[in-house]
């Protein structure tokens, strides 16, 4: 039995393959978009992408006729958080890998095929994303941070989904044990809540970056202030997990990041926009597109007088907009400069709509000055070097068949990216 099993997976004619022709193609390299392309897909990987006239189906194969339509690869959002959120409560007692692949599969329905989770992670993440590993999932892709780092007493506080530490010593020993758990990155919160709370020092921030450098792992951090970046970048760290908010980025910050080769890994400027954006109950909540993820009871509460006086009493709500303008210039002024930036959102939290947010990312990417080449590139190949995942991000040979079939051209105008009729991961069609 277990010759005829081993047979009957090595033999090609016994491969899946599908057959896409008649679709502009816009590969995710950067390159110009191509009209009447056409890909054979084995085994959910590209196994051939050329012209229509230069390559034929294989025998036997599914044939898809997307004539018409427009192919990208499937986002990679590099800041997200799965499990802990329902309807508008995220707590670590909601955490379930029953909401974790919930989670994934609202990402999938939107055209996020991965999704990287930033640190607010417990163990049911590891056996998801074990369990996709070497195989073709039916949902977004995951990686993981497990646990982030905050400062004992500080912020944000751990609310059991993050590790507190007071020591260089405490920080060795939870690197170690994230080591373990073999997370993809080591996250780190340096955050004052606008002077309220105590943040991250710098010495724990070395001496985390440092430590988890020993286990072969990269460090991101959270930062909302210029001279913190400069401090965790100097420190070793990989990818700043926000844009600096406090202030336009200056030519030292520029060179640093080159310097090291830093990230900024994402701009996350949905993040800053749902800071203030529901106090004036905004169109987007009566958008199918929106409402079709999102159950009518969060929408309610979002558009209820209660929630809107809350956004509204916050003493910080009238330097929100700010922010957002800030984070908009300093992610134009860093990819004008030739820095390495990503995509993502900080999607997942109550009232951050998973998928939907991704989509208005782009938006506010190119609101920002960058056009729709640059923000879809950012959102799939650059993401995924990032990541270093080699086999996604791009559509190109020998990689994951990760694709978002839609109707009409990003290129022409970055909305279209709503006008999805199929999502495929790794070949299968969600």
């Amino acid at each position: 039995m277990r010759v005829v099993t081993l047979f009957l997976l090595l033999c090609p004619a016994f491969a899946e393959t599908k057959f896409l022709k008649n679709f502009t193609l816009i590969d995710g390299t950067g390159k110009p978009a191509a009209a009447n392309m056409a890909m054979i897909v084995t085994d959910g990987r590209v196994q051939s992408i050329a012209s229509a006239g230069k390559i034929k189906a294989p025998a036997g194969a599914e044939v898809i006729d997307l004539t018409g339509r427009f192919v990208m690869p499937g986002m990679v959002n590099l800041h997200g958080h799965v499990g802990a959120t329902v309807d508008m409560q995220q707590s670590a007692q909601l955490y379930s890998r029953e909401n974790v692949e919930r989670d994934l599969r609202t990402y999938a329905s939107y055209g996020v095929t991965t999704v990287v989770s930033l640190g607010t992670d417990l163990d049911p993440v590891f056996a998801v994303r074990d369990g996709q590993r070497g195989t073709r999932p039916q949902m977004a892709r995951l990686y993981t941070a497990g646990k982030g780092f905050t400062l004992k007493g500080g912020n944000p506080p751990a609310g059991g989904m993050r590790y507190e530490v007071a020591t260089p010593a405490e920080c060795e020993a939870r690197v170690a044990e994230l080591a373990a758990q073999k997370v993809d990155f080591v996250k780190i919160w340096v955050d004052d809540a606008f002077g309220k709370r105590q943040k991250m020092p710098i010495e724990l921030s070395r001496a985390i970056i440092a430590s988890a450098k020993q286990h072969g792992l990269r460090t991101v951090v959270h930062i909302v202030n210029l001279q913190d970046a400069k401090d965790v970048i100097k420190a070793g760290a990989a990818g700043i997990a926000h844009s600096v908010r406090d202030q336009e980025v200056d030519q030292a910050f520029i060179d640093l990041m080159k310097k090291h080769g830093a990230w900024q890994m994402a701009a996350t400027l949905t993040r800053e926009l749902s800071t203030f954006v529901y106090a004036e109950s905004p169109k987007m909540l009566d958008d199918p597109f929106l409402t079709r993820s999102v159950s009518a009871k969060v929408i309610e509460t979002v558009r209820s007088p209660q929630y809107i006086n809350r956004i509204k009493s916050d003493p910080e709500f009238p330097r929100y907009p700010d922010l957002l303008t800030m984070a908009l210039k300093n992610l134009k002024r860093l990819a004008d400069a030739g820095v390495n930036y990503g995509f993502g959102t900080d999607s997942g939290p109550p009232a951050r709509f998973q998928g939907y947010f991704e989509q208005l990312e782009l938006e506010l990417m190119t609101a920002a000055g960058l056009t729709p080449m640059q923000v879809i590139t950012a959102a799939t190949k650059s993401s995924a070097e990032f990541l270093g995942a080699r086999d996604l991000g791009t559509l190109e040979r020998g990689k994951w068949a990760d694709l978002i079939v839609l109707s009409k051209n990003p290129l022409d105008d970055i909305k279209n990216t709503r006008s999805i009729e199929a999502v495929y991961i790794a070949g299968n069609k969600l």
